[in-house]
């Protein structure tokens, strides 16, 4: 009867534990169902006062319109092309400087420093982590930004006060902690009998890290450099500071550009009206960049299958 009764208070209570869970999955579901909802529903609504060919394809981006009835302004232009470049072009030189920093700083940590060396060396890479963007953007607009603008007038280069290059070089410093700890984390996972098998063969150190190592870490390192890309182009603070709010249909890293994460705190900022084509755009701009984010994390997921297959 005893353990009846024990076997029955197990079984409610691994059904509570599963109910709970489920319940936490469910949340988290939900939410991003109904993110994904209201972006798509003021999107619409945005798409109805402009047409979605202009938002698409159009290389002027000012939205500048009439907020309430009394005022005069502008029919306003709604192209995203300058906005995507802009945050494309200072994300890829973010992780120009990124990646490959972290992942040869995490290389090192984890096959070649000893011990004592990587538990120091570790925490303080990590510590530029812990510093706020804001420092970020200070030090890109009143240090970065001068030196770059002073260099290029002495070899004969125009830079604007604000660039992209700017903003990338400080965004990519900042991002490299993030590439270098989860790399880290997933070369240090691999088992150690890969290595020795590896050695066993005759091959050197660094032949067992380009040819073992590094294939079998893949997956974990596809992840972090797409995490790391994804918060480059989520960042917002060192680009107002840094590369400007100027929205400009331009490759030249020398020049001030936008992106798509500063527009929206901008049209969202101030005397706002949920009715007018400005204010929904940012709703507009916030799904392309869904989209945008969604298409890189299914090719990088096909990417790293591809390698894992060949792997195997």
């Amino acid at each position: 009867m005893l353990l009846r009764e024990t076997r029955s208070s197990k079984k409610l209570t691994e059904q509570a534990i599963t109910f709970g869970l489920l319940l936490c999955s469910s949340v988290a579901i939900l939410t991003t169902i109904g993110i994904v909802a209201s972006l798509v529903f003021e999107a619409f609504r945005f798409f109805q006062q402009v047409s979605i060919t202009e938002f698409l394809f159009s290389p002027d981006w000012s939205p500048q319109t009439a907020i309430r009835d009394d005022q005069v302004g502008a029919s306003g232009a709604f192209g995203v092309l300058p906005l995507l470049t802009g945050t494309l072009l200072i994300s890829f030189i973010a992780m120009v400087i990124a990646a490959p920093l972290g992942l040869l700083s995490a290389i090192y940590l984890s096959e070649y420093s000893s011990a004592r060396l990587r538990n120091w060396v570790k925490p303080i890479l990590e510590l530029l982590a812990g510093i706020p963007t804001v420092v970020y953007g200070f030090f890109a607009a009143l240090v970065v930004a001068p030196i770059i603008r002073a260099t290029g007038s002495g070899m004969g280069f125009e830079i604007s006060s604000e660039s992209a290059l700017a903003a990338g070089l400080v965004m990519g410093i900042m991002i490299v902690p993030l590439v270098s700890s989860l790399s880290d984390d997933v070369i240090s996972a691999v088992p150690q009998s890969l290595r020795d098998a590896s050695m066993g063969m005759g091959a050197t150190q660094s032949e067992t890290i380009k040819r073992v190592v590094l294939p079998a870490a893949l997956p974990g390192i596809a992840g972090s450099l797409l995490l790391a890309t994804s918060r480059a182009i989520g960042e917002t603070m060192i680009v107002v500071m840094a590369a400007g709010l100027a929205a400009k249909l331009t490759l030249n890293p020398l020049e001030a550009v936008t992106t798509m994460t500063v527009q929206i705190v901008t049209l969202l900022t101030g005397d706002t009206s949920f009715d007018d084509a400005k204010t929904l755009a940012a709703f507009a701009i916030a799904l392309f960049l869904f989209t945008v984010t969604l298409i890189l994390n299914v090719i990088a997921l096909k990417i790293v299958d591809r390698f894992k297959e060949a792997y195997d």
